[in-house]
């Protein structure tokens, strides 16, 4: 609709000071010249904005002016009451500024709308951690946050998975996310991109150097690269099992990072057909935890592979040996 287009426009460019035409034009969908068109309606309506062409050129409102309107529709309002990520802000030592954020906004919606956000805020809990997750590492972000939000260089002293002995690290900060309740710090070292899992960092240090990124690379992108990394990742066994119909809801439910199709299922079968991939044979024993539910029927060294962890099993609990006895 047009009134919420020119509302947009009116609050971006109170947040953003100029904007350039072609700007606000991608952001809203629209051509440039409809937001010319907007312009001159804003302007009609008493909004003391103005453009200027050229090379710097921009729209931009008359310095000073501010508008206390909101804007916000019911939906709207009732998004904002609904935190897609609790945890994040006490990780970020923002939780009280967070309910002070939201008792200001509540004050400032439009009077019908407050019921139904208020109401939201008492009915929908979002909690990002998994289930049973174990025990995590208590992670320090202070550090990591001034870095981000300094544009300074960190040096990182960082143990990775399977590693005993951290290694160190200058990096490059783009920021901070937080994925399924656990942090990471996005980077560049060396002018390619990093993931560096924030529960494994063991010191980091802010130093003088200011950041240096890749010229119009923002975090959102440097992301995108490393999550594709992460979960396009070419497994380097295709292995193919039979999954009793009975455990099938479990088995897809813990083994989707690894599955390659969703299994055909007829309804009917005892047994669905199931494709997974893994990087190393050694990953499939993953599959014993099903027991007699799952039998993988190919390949053969995936067969082998369970067959001799399941002796091994039966060797260390197998006879009447109580548990340390000496032989």
């Amino acid at each position: 609709m047009k009134s919420d287009r020119l509302l947009s426009i009116l609050l971006l460019l109170q947040t953003r000071g100029r904007v350039p035409a072609r700007e606000l034009a991608d952001r809203l969908e629209v051509s440039v010249r409809t937001i010319y068109r907007d312009i001159e309606a804003l302007s009609a309506s008493g909004v003391p904005v103005y453009a200027e062409r050229g090379r710097h050129g921009g729209i931009e409102l008359l310095a000073g002016f501010r508008t206390d309107v909101t804007g916000l529709t019911a939906d709207e309002s009732r998004a904002l009451f609904i935190l897609a990520a609790q945890g994040a802000h006490a990780a970020l030592g923002l939780d009280a500024a967070l309910g002070s954020a939201l008792r200001k906004v509540m004050a400032a919606l439009p009077a019908p709308h407050r019921p139904a956000a208020e109401v939201t805020s008492r009915r929908i809990l979002v909690d990002a951690t998994r289930w049973k997750g174990g025990p995590q590492r208590a992670v320090d972000l202070e550090v990591l946050q001034d870095a981000v939000f300094a544009d300074r260089r960190l040096r990182l002293s960082y143990r990775h998975g399977g590693h005993t002995e951290p290694s160190t690290y200058t990096v490059d900060p783009y920021g901070l996310v937080s994925k399924a309740g656990v942090w990471y710090l996005v980077a560049d070292r060396r002018g390619q991109p990093r993931l560096f899992r924030a529960d494994r960092v063991r010191s980091a240090t802010l130093l003088g150097d200011p950041v240096k990124r890749r010229p119009g690379v923002e975090l959102g992108d440097v992301w995108e690269v490393l999550r594709r990394q992460v979960e396009e990742r070419p497994g380097g066994l295709d292995v193919t099992v039979r999954v009793r119909r009975a455990r099938l809801d479990m088995f897809l439910r813990l083994n989707a990072a690894s599955l390659t199709a969703l299994p055909e299922d007829d309804g009917e079968s005892e047994w669905v057909l199931a494709q997974l991939s893994y990087g190393v044979v050694r990953e499939a024993r993953t599959l014993l935890a099903f027991v007699d539910a799952v039998e993988v029927l190919s390949p053969p060294e995936a067969r082998a592979e369970l067959a001799g962890a399941a002796a091994a099993i039966g060797a260390v609990y197998g006879g009447d040996r109580a548990p340390h006895e000496g032989s």
